[in-house]
């Protein structure tokens, strides 16, 4: 997300001193497409943050919108229509840059916030808002705001008007004392939030268990430490044309961007990775959960608030996979218990005993348990079986998980409803039930 501060630097009159020209289409492309896929996640995390606000939730939304819209503006075609708007060749420079700033503020701002790993509970990731917590990140964010205003004094102090620049405006004003200061200024704020919030990131995935969670982490540190190639390139170029050296430009124009814009992409799937498997694994929930839920539903329509969707509509589904999912889950378990004065107690041992032969683990011995008494509670209900007392009520595994353990239960439950092992427990019990 750090690259884009180059695309302010393409030069819409002719040649740039002497430097050969630059094709704006790759560079159009390129950022254009790296700020909407960033402005895609930004998105997400912005409707994620109205359904829980929190502020680490936020400071994550502003890392990934700030460069995101930098990125858009770099691109040539977005600078000069701004320069244009403005009526002031380069200004969309100062934007673009000032979008990056907003990104590391917000990068250092969020190392302060992480949970130190010590202190983590599970996979919490956020600190809480105490005043250890905010009195370093109000420091940090008075000394960006001090420097950032410094940076916007030292541009127009520079006056970079002429000739207009979306891709070498590094190179072609260093010359100029108070463009120098603002450049170094920028890189150095930026270079420092990289390192910070990729030290942080590693420190913190070492603290959390495998997983995306885990992995997104460890790409945010991958992608921080590859941007800091764009300000190294960057450095070296903009100190080359101060001193007058030429050759150097490619840094400036071909090697940061593409430092930034492969750190751009990291650090962005680095923060979607974990929601992305998170709304994979709820739509994978929710359709696994459909054969049980059709189950318990055919038993008693009364346990659903609404009649079943349809399978494309199941298919299709992207949204409130959370809602619908716990939804689901909440009615098979009032199914199930509806159920229970059904299931034949021959089926525990029946279910148990393969179980044991086929050599599944607890988890999944539950589940074909269960899976057995649902189906064997359905058949005996459908034949008109009058239902047992409670002191003859089999007790079955599973009812007593908790909440974060729940709907993995259930999803095995749903995967053994019909698979041959439950056919043969049910056989089996019924067998066990009529000698």
């Amino acid at each position: 997300m750090s690259g884009i501060a180059d695309i302010s630097h393409i030069s819409a009159a002719g040649p740039v001193l002497g430097a050969p020209q630059i094709p704006d289409a790759p560079f159009n492309v390129v950022y254009l497409g790296i700020g909407t896929v960033a402005w895609v996640v930004a998105a997400l995390k912005i409707r994620a943050w109205r359904r829980d606000p929190s502020p680490g939730l936020l400071v994550v939304t502003l890392s990934i919108a700030a460069p995101a819209t930098a990125f858009v503006v770099a691109a040539p075609v977005v600078y000069r229509l701004l320069d244009r708007l403005a009526h002031r060749p380069n200004l969309a420079t100062l934007f673009v840059y000032l979008g990056i700033m907003g990104f590391s503020a917000a990068a250092v701002v969020l190392a302060r916030m992480w949970t130190p790993p010590e202190d983590r509970v599970g996979a919490l990731v956020w600190d809480e808002a105490t005043v250890a917590t905010w009195r370093p990140v109000r420091v940090r964010l008075t000394v960006f705001a001090v420097l950032v205003a410094a940076m916007i004094v030292l541009f127009f102090a520079g006056g970079p008007t002429r000739p207009e620049t979306p891709l070498t405006f590094d190179t072609t004003f260093a010359a100029i004392p108070s463009i120098a200061a603002f450049l170094v200024l920028y890189q150095g704020l930026f270079g420092f939030a990289l390192i910070d919030i990729g030290r942080v990131c590693l420190r913190h995935a070492a603290g959390l268990p495998d997983g995306p969670l885990r992995r997104g982490i460890r790409q945010l540190a991958v992608g921080a430490f590859v941007a800091c190639g764009y300000g190294v390139s960057k450095l070296v170029a903009i100190g080359a044309a101060a001193a007058g050296t030429t050759g150097t430009e490619w840094l400036s124009t071909a090697l940061g961007p593409a430092f930034a814009a492969l750190g751009a992409v990291l650090i962005t799937t680095g923060f979607a990775g974990p929601a992305v498997a998170a709304w994979i694994r709820r739509r994978r929930d929710y359709q696994a959960l459909r054969p049980l839920w059709d189950l318990v539903y055919r038993a008693d329509r009364r346990l659903a608030l609404e009649a079943p969707p349809s399978a494309w509509t199941e298919r299709l589904a992207v949204r409130d996979l959370e809602w619908r999912t716990a939804r689901r889950g909440l009615e098979i378990r009032d199914g199930q218990l509806t159920l229970r004065p059904w299931v034949t107690p021959a089926v525990v041992p029946a279910a148990t005993a393969l179980a044991e032969r086929a050599g599944l683990d607890d988890a999944d011995r539950a589940a074909l348990i269960v899976a057995t008494a649902l189906r064997c509670a359905v058949e005996a209900l459908n034949t008109g079986t009058p239902p047992r007392p409670r002191e003859d009520q089999a007790p079955l595994p599973g009812l007593d998980a908790e909440p974060v353990e729940e709907r993995a239960h259930l999803v095995r439950v749903a995967r053994h409803l019909y698979a041959p092992l439950t056919g043969e427990a049910l056989a089996a019990a019924t067998a066990t039930a009529t000698e």
